[in-house]
């Protein structure tokens, strides 16, 4: 049984129950989660090529990775790039083992181009981008502390998850699920910078998208405003089937056709034109941004998936939290979970593992007190699983 899990009841109005709830999520295409997409790309490969070199994920983080937006001229029927935009991978690597050189910064680089390449079609990799590598070697502090066979905490850090999700969280996630996959197929004009922000007010959920358009499929003012129209209908349609909350959905509500202000781009990305992005500035590990509920303040994308707990403790938490409230349905209104590391410690044994449960009236709350305490021992024990998952890019970072 491992050590200082606290399993505590508490007592709240649930987050569902309250008046009022915000829920955001920055879709793949906004800045700050291309910088945690490329972030997490590259720690992949890295991983990737450790592994098929000596059978181990060595020590690095690539969660350092910064966009600098270029300039862009959009205009109906298709506009110009004036200036690409800069992207810089940065972070620390194991650069060469027993003398031998490897090529990171060439995997990384690779990684990063093919991440890019693959999920953003109207971004043209040879023109619009200028990508440029500054990983360096690891300090020796920490890559004293990375031991990926003890399994050693590389930080004094913690992690947070809670579950299940509310009916608001769910048509958060779902709609830029929704937006960037399936209306797209049937949208092209939508670009993949999509944002989604929900202010529920007791039980109507006010849904604002933002969406970057793509000039070149667009020849003119009516077809923007009768393909706006169409999004808006098709995402009204699609989020009424989420919930059973009221839902109303405002689309590119800063455009004024009046004064002839639309969101147009040339790429389908606001980064083409002047937006910046750093890693961990926007969703958390369950894809959302969440003020109602706890957060941790830590970057999962691009961290090390074996020692570094910024990455595994918020994962875990998520994992734990969820497997919670699975086995508890109804009986359970709210688990909240958060594990805290002390750096040089057994990533296995944290420091602290508080659980708080809300269980519905009429719960046993000392059965599932030793469920819970259950359900995070074993996940602790095995924690090795939630590196293969990562590493396997089974476990979505953002």
């Amino acid at each position: 049984m491992a050590k200082n899990i606290i399993v505590e009841k508490i007592e709240y109005t649930p987050v569902e129950k309250q008046q009022v709830e915000l829920v955001e999520r920055k879709g793949i295409g906004h800045p700050d989660s291309i910088a945690d997409g490329l972030s997490e790309s590259v720690s992949r490969a890295l991983c990737k090529m450790y592994i098929e070199r000596y059978g181990k994920v060595l020590h690095h983080n690539t969660d350092e990775t910064q966009i600098v937006g270029g300039q862009s001229a959009p205009k109906f029927g298709g506009g110009d790039i004036l200036e690409p935009v800069y992207i810089l991978l940065v972070g620390r690597a194991t650069t060469d083992v027993n003398g031998e050189r490897l090529p990171y910064r060439t995997v990384a680089v690779q990684a990063a181009h093919d991440y890019l390449k693959s999920h953003f079609p109207n971004l043209d990799m040879c023109t619009n981008v200028m990508l440029d590598c500054k990983i360096g070697k690891g300090s020796v502090d920490l890559t004293a502390v990375y031991d990926s066979k003890r399994h050693l905490s590389n930080d004094t850090s913690f992690g947070v998850g809670y579950a299940p999700y509310t009916q608001t969280e769910r048509v958060v996630l779902e709609t830029e699920h929704y937006i960037n996959g399936p209306m797209k197929r049937r949208i092209k004009e939508s670009g993949e910078d999509v944002k989604v922000m929900a202010s529920r007010m007791g039980d109507t959920i006010n849904l604002t998208v933002a969406c970057a358009m793509v000039d070149r499929y667009i020849p003119d003012k009516d077809h923007y405003v009768s393909t706006i129209e169409e999004m808006k209908s098709k995402i009204t349609d699609f989020a009424c089937k989420q919930t059973d909350f009221n839902i109303k959905v405002d689309v590119n509500t800063a455009d004024d056709y009046k004064r002839n202000v639309y969101y147009l781009t040339v790429t389908g990305l606001s980064m083409e034109n002047g937006d910046d992005g750093s890693v961990g500035r926007g969703n958390r590990c369950n894809g959302l941004i969440t003020p109602y509920r706890p957060m941790s303040m830590e970057a999962s994308a691009g961290k090390n998936p074996i020692t570094h707990v910024g990455k595994l403790y918020n994962i875990l938490s998520k994992f734990i939290a969820e497997d919670i409230a699975k086995a508890a349905g109804s009986e359970l209104q709210e688990v909240e979970v958060r594990i805290l590391s002390q750096i040089g410690k057994p990533i296995n044994n944290p420091q602290t593992c508080s659980i708080q449960i809300l269980p519905s009236p009429g719960a046993n709350f000392k059965k599932w007190e030793k469920e819970a305490r259950n359900i995070a021992d074993n996940w602790l024990e095995n924690i090795d699983v939630v590196t293969k998952k990562i590493v396997n890019g089974e476990v979505n970072t953002f």
